[in-house]
This record gives structure tokens, C-alpha cells and sequence, in this order.
């Protein structure tokens, strides 16, 4: 049985806590953000990670940082084997990455050393990747340039959207990391640095990024708004009752058309929108303040009409 410190904050790292909680090793302390303001009423909101742990009554600890001698003193004390990190959201400075007796080991979204970085998801789909993967490395000073002790290589469909993505890969990385774990009780890990060739970086979604660009190819149009599904959302702008309406786009279909049409016209009633090269269908949309619908039912309360510029 191996003492396991957990570090991770949002959705995604859920599955890999449950999954070493459930298994036969103790995790004997939970690191995750602090409480952030959410909602409507702007309340103080804990992070998933915090409230499963909790859950367990496991010892949580929201340190605003980890780079004061105090905040690292606090790690060591744990007398853990290991460290496991998910999508924690602080950097662990070198102290804290050698505390344990094996390291930290961290969970990527991504077939390293493809995609490291803040958004591996996002980005993998954003360029029209067929495949990605969960890889488990062992963490160093760089950004995500560890070894990697672990892979599991997903396929990306055509229509694949960064949230199935992310559903996907968060349960496959979680049996993925309890396996590592596993192996390294019984036999430690063996791991393989990564090639200098094939490196790119996830940077963060920019807000710049998230709005449609109808005058690139229809296929570009398509990956970028199921690459930024369901969140942030790619969007463009409508004219309705005198002002200007947001429309968040979450699904789309390519279609043939838009030959000779200016880019962002509105082609049909069915809300099929040229592009630079053929045309993408809006399968499903959302107003601001509304819940996500279908096409049709966005159009009745919304009218678009051919030739309308988008």
C-alpha cells in the first residue's frame, strides 16, 4: 500500500481520486484550490476534488501557494511514497516534487510530448487530430517534460467534442494512474523520456480565439466550435430587435454548399452558414441565459433568414 498525496482541482481530476480512493492504496491528504466565488450570489464554491475528498474524509489543504518554506515543510510531513497530480492548477516547485520517496507523477490529456501545456483537449481537436492519449509522467521542473511511466492512445472521432474528449480521457486516465500506481508498489516504474521531436503547446484559450471565423474552410470552422464545446463556446453575432445578440454554436455538421457565397451568410432556414470552402450546419445552439437547443427550436424564437450575415 502506497501513501499517496493527491493534488488536483476540477471535474477532470475526479475520476483519478475516486479511483485510488477505491483501491488498496491511502490517500493521506487531498491539495486543491480554495473555494472560489460561483454562482449567482457570487458564494464561496469548493472544487469537485474538494468535495469528494471530503466525502471520504480525507484531510484537505487549499494552500494559496506551495513556494513558501512553511507550505513546503507541510508537504513533507505527509510522509507519503508518492504524489499524484491532475489538472491541480499551482506549480510545484522543486522541493515539493522531491518530498516523496517516488516523486510526482502527473496526469496529461495528451499523447506527449504533443500538447503540453494548459489546454491539450481544446487544442488536439481545435487542429483536427485523429488521435490523442491519457499519458502518466513523472513531473520535473519543466512544463510537462517528464518522462512518461504510462500511455493509453485515444482515437478523436470527426465529430468528437472537447467535453466528450475530456469525459473520456478523465476516466481512462484514472484506471491508468491506479495501474502506475500498482506497478510501482510492486515493481517500480519504468519510464521513458520524451523524443525532442513532436513538441507543441497547449496554450490557454484565449478570448479572441472563441469567436466563429466564417472566412476559413468550413473544416476549420467545424473543429474549432466542437474543440471549444461545451466551454468557453465559439460564437457569432446576430442582429435581433435592434441590437446585437450573442449565439454560442455547440454543434455543427459539414455540408456541401457555400460555393460563391460570401462567408457568413446564412444559406438556408436551417441555419447552414457559408464558409470560405462548403458550409457547416448549426446543430445546436444557445442563447444567453438559455439552456443549449436544437437548431430548429433556436430558429423560432430567433428568425434568421437567408442571406443574413453572421
Amino acid at each position: 500500500m502506497l501513501r499517496v498525496v493527491f493534488m488536483g482541482t476540477p471535474d477532470f481530476a475526479v475520476p483519478t481520486l475516486a479511483g485510488i480512493v477505491g483501491s488498496a492504496h491511502d490517500v493521506v491528504a487531498v491539495y486543491t484550490q480554495p473555494p472560489r466565488p460561483a454562482g449567482r450570489g457570487m458564494a464561496p464554491r469548493k472544487s469537485p476534488v474538494h468535495i469528494l475528498a471530503e466525502h471520504h474524509g480525507i484531510a484537505v489543504l487549499t494552500p494559496a501557494s506551495l513556494r513558501g518554506e512553511e507550505a513546503q515543510r507541510a508537504f513533507a510531513a505527509h510522509r507519503a511514497d508518492v504524489g499524484v497530480v491532475v489538472a491541480y492548477g499551482l506549480i510545484l516547485p522543486v522541493p515539493v516534487l522531491e518530498a516523496t520517496a517516488h516523486g510526482c507523477l502527473n496526469l496529461h490529456a495528451s499523447a506527449l510530448p504533443r500538447w503540453r501545456g494548459a489546454a491539450p483537449i481544446q487544442r488536439a481537436i481545435i487542429s483536427g487530430d485523429v488521435e490523442t492519449a491519457a499519458a502518466v509522467m513523472r513531473m520535473e521542473a519543466g512544463l510537462d517534460t517528464g518522462p512518461v511511466c504510462a500511455l493509453e492512445r485515444v482515437p478523436i472521432g470527426p465529430d468528437t467534442t472537447a467535453g466528450q474528449l475530456h469525459d473520456t480521457l478523465a476516466e481512462i486516465g484514472a484506471r491508468l494512474m491506479v495501474h502506475t500506481l500498482n506497478t510501482l508498489e510492486r515493481e517500480g516504474l519504468a519510464c521513458d523520456p520524451q523524443p525532442a521531436d513532436g513538441v507543441t503547446y497547449a496554450t490557454k484559450i484565449g478570448k479572441a480565439e472563441t469567436r466563429i471565423d466564417f472566412t476559413r474552410p468550413a473544416r476549420e470552422v467545424h473543429n474549432r466550435v466542437r474543440g471549444l464545446s461545451p466551454w468557453p463556446g465559439a460564437w457569432f453575432e446576430v442582429a435581433h430587435e435592434g441590437r446585437s445578440e450573442r449565439i454560442k454554436v455547440l454543434r455543427t455538421a459539414l455540408v456541401p454548399g457555400g460555393r460563391g457565397e460570401r462567408p457568413g451568410s446564412a444559406l438556408d432556414d436551417a441555419l447552414t452558414i457559408a464558409c470560405a470552402e462548403g458550409a457547416v450546419r448549426v446543430l445546436q445552439a444557445q442563447r444567453a441565459g438559455r439552456r443549449p437547443m436544437e437548431a430548429a427550436e433556436l430558429l423560432r424564437g430567433l428568425p434568421i433568414r437567408v442571406g443574413t450575415r453572421l
